[in-house]
């Protein structure tokens, strides 16, 4: 941003939408972040601790509500002039937030007046009741993927990315998600120098995480089709080797093209690629909580080369072999502790369940 001197007034006033389910960790941490954004913003321009940056929260808790009203302001004012208004992450189900009339009403007014819309998490399902998201791309947490997808069909759902930003409207997706999304906006509204500095103080990466670095594989067992789901639980043993088509509809007891059709319908996916974050998943254990070289791990899983290993693995998990391991292998004393719980034991548990949690793992916090 081209500012060389600040007026009296902040230049940029950014306002937190809440509700009741709002997580209060979105709420403060983004207060906070933007308050150090402020105070490097107006060191750098000469002008007074506040000077770059007003930070309002407004509010519309119950659904008896008529209006949204501003419950904080740091630089007490009649007039508001809002640039920006970011919805929070919300500890409520995502099926239960967002459904405050006043406050959808507000965010779209507010919209049309020009003010860039963002949010977070949870915060996203709010964004997308009021429509403005209608046939555009947006992030949520990877985890509530199928049921924003379910509930908001004409939203173009990406949750690879940690943050999408369409210009007027912007998303993140994950707990702590706020962060990046903070520091993005931050280089938008106040420049690049100011966000590195912030990142810089608050131990914070600049903007540049995806969310498929955290991503499980969660795959659909609850579909109802037996001869898939035995199709599911054999793959499991199978990781080390692939799998053609026919072996898997022999063994599922169907005629490969109504097994083709069959496993598309039910897991969303075809064979080989199902497979293939099946082996994924493994080198993530492997990479995690073994010595094992890259090369040892690709053989043991059936690649030919170490390099189309390493290929596949950047391409679904965004980070190479490599990369991933120096950002998630466990230190030697928690490794004689862990276990991969993504290999849990299935003869305890009914065919869905224990397909389920033989490929789901740990899910890492945000």
């Amino acid at each position: 941003m081209a500012k060389t001197a600040l007026t009296s007034s902040p230049w940029v006033e950014i306002g937190l939408a809440c509700d009741a389910g709002t997580s209060n960790t979105g709420i403060y941490g983004l207060t906070d972040l933007f308050t150090y954004a402020g105070e490097f913003a107006a060191k750098r321009h000469g002008g007074c601790a506040g000077s770059a940056i007003r930070i309002t929260h407004w509010r519309a808790d119950d659904e008896d509500a008529t209006e949204v009203r501003c419950a904080y302001d740091s630089c007490p004012s009649s007039t508001h002039t809002l640039s920006l208004l970011v919805i929070p992450g919300s500890v409520q189900a995502p099926e239960k937030t967002g459904r405050i009339s006043p406050l959808l009403h507000w965010l779209r007014e507010k919209h049309a007046e020009g003010v860039v819309l963002a949010a977070v998490c949870g915060g996203v399902f709010i964004l997308a009741r009021t429509g403005l998201l209608a046939g555009r791309q947006a992030t949520t947490h990877w985890s509530f993927n199928d049921v924003f997808a379910e509930q908001f069909p004409d939203v173009l759902t990406e949750t690879d990315h940690m943050v999408i930003d369409n210009g007027d409207v912007v998303t993140a997706g994950g707990v702590l998600a706020w962060a990046d999304l903070g520091l993005r906006l931050t280089e938008r509204f106040l420049g690049t120098a100011v966000m590195l500095e912030t990142a810089r103080f608050m131990l914070v990466d600049p903007p540049g995480r995806e969310q498929r670095f955290y991503c499980e594989f969660d795959p659909k067992t609850k579909h109802g089709d037996r001869a898939i789901l035995k199709a599911q639980l054999w793959l499991l043993t199978q990781r080390e080797r692939h799998v053609s088509v026919a072996d898997l509809a022999r063994h599922a007891e169907l005629e490969q093209r109504t097994f083709l059709r069959r496993f598309f319908a039910a897991t969303g996916m075809k064979p080989n690629e199902y497979q293939q974050r099946l082996r994924i998943t493994r080198a993530r254990e492997m990479l995690e909580f073994s010595q094992a070289s890259v090369e040892d791990i690709s053989w043991s899983l059936g690649y030919g080369d170490a390099t189309g290993f390493r290929r596949v693995f950047r391409k679904v998990m965004g980070l190479t072999p490599s990369d991933y391991r120096r950002r998630f292998c466990q230190p030697a004393p928690q490794r004689a502790l862990s276990s991969p719980s993504r290999l849990m034991s299935t003869s305890q548990q009914s065919p869905e369940e224990g397909a389920q949690s033989a490929v789901q793992g740990r899910t890492r916090d945000q």
